[in-house]
């Protein structure tokens, strides 16, 4: 797939951008705080449907206007897809999302229609801290893939939530214990869908992410990942949670909280055997962290039959010659839109499309 053109109003820093990117390579290029991360925004919201940098929708929003909105036409191979995302002060009208002439009633309609991959400094996250950070890169890009996997996500969470609102509450009314009951196995189905999903795409990432890594570092290093869960690799793993889940009842009921699930999942990322979170440097965690990106853009790929879109936010300044020019090689496959200070950062790339930024407008 590609972007043919994407339409800015009132979004961040820009009041007016309509943008036709090269179909390959697109840089935006300018000294900081001038607008060329946020054009990566706008793409990946028309991707998912949220900030890759917030979870306000307001401060997307252009000071002093009451509405933002992002439209993006893409060629595919069924067709062309028109996504439109408007976002409102208005209490009552955050967020509306229209796929082509409808308005989507949820937000999970929007995604499959636009895949992109995205690398920002945020996602050195995904090595540096806990569990979660690494929960949501697994979650969102099986939900890019399969909606389906969005809605189980979704109600795997309610169920969470509300069996824990019940532990509270049990602890003030004993005689609701029986009702727990019914949670735990609504809880246990859920959750050992998504994990079977997820382990599936962690063992894919594995091959792939491992080829990328090699390929980057020119095969000195060794990227491996693994799927930590309390969910058990099995045809009944639905019932061994359901019994994990009676056996730590007591516990729950005393904390007043689940300690049982695929809320507590991880993914073990290790280079040469050690944990990167620990053990590698900047330099490594961010190669790694790259490596799973195009993994990410590879498996997308091998799914829907085309490439999703790939964008580099601020990537190559912070990578050395050799890795610099892995990469460089890489992207040629795909449309990618890439930010950075420097044109020197990209030599050796054919660039499409050159646009200089500054204070939200667009030279090209």
């Amino acid at each position: 797939m590609r972007i043919t053109q994407l339409t800015l109003r009132n979004f961040r820093n820009y009041d007016e951008l309509t943008l036709a990117p090269d179909s390959g390579v697109t840089v935006f290029c300018g000294p900081n705080a001038q607008g060329k991360t946020n054009i990566l925004e706008a793409i990946h919201l028309c991707c998912i449907g949220r900030s890759h940098r917030t979870s306000r929708d307001e401060e997307l929003i252009r000071w002093g206007e009451r509405t933002a909105r992002v439209q993006l036409l893409s060629a595919q191979a069924d067709g062309t897809h028109d996504i439109s995302v408007v976002i409102g002060r208005d209490a009552k009208k955050k967020k509306t999302v229209r796929i082509g002439a409808r308005q989507a009633e949820r937000i999970g309609e929007l995604l499959g229609h636009v895949c992109g991959v995205l690398f920002s400094p945020e996602d050195l996250a995904i090595v540096k801290s806990g569990p979660a950070e690494r929960r949501r890169f697994i979650d969102m890009q099986l939900s890019q893939l399969r909606p389906a996997y969005f809605y189980a996500l979704q109600r795997a969470v309610r169920t969470l939530n509300q069996r824990n609102a019940l532990l509270k509450e049990i602890a003030k009314n004993p005689s609701l214990l029986p009702t727990l009951d019914m949670w735990d196995e609504q809880l246990a189905a859920t959750g050992a869908a998504i994990a079977r999903e997820r382990r599936e795409a962690v063992q894919s990432l594995c091959e792939l992410a491992g080829e990328a890594h090699a390929s980057l570092t020119e095969g000195r290093e060794r990227l491996t990942l693994r799927y930590i869960s309390q969910v058990e690799d099995a045809p009944d793993s639905a019932e061994r949670l359901l019994a994990r889940l009676h056996d730590a009842r007591g516990e729950d009921l005393r904390r007043m909280t689940t300690t049982v699930g695929v809320h507590r999942d991880d993914i073990a990322i290790a280079i040469d055997g050690k944990e990167a979170r620990t053990f590698a440097s900047q330099g490594q965690q961010r190669s790694a962290v790259l490596a799973l990106k195009l993994a990410q853009l590879d498996l997308a790929a091998r799914e829907r039959g085309e490439a999703p879109v790939l964008m580099l936010d601020d990537v190559m300044s912070e990578l050395d010659p050799g890795r610099r020019r892995q990469l460089i090689e890489r992207i040629d496959r795909v449309q990618t839109f890439v930010t950075c200070t420097d044109l020197s950062d990209l030599a050796g790339a054919r660039q499409g499309m050159v646009c200089h930024v500054e204070g939200g407008h667009l030279t090209v």
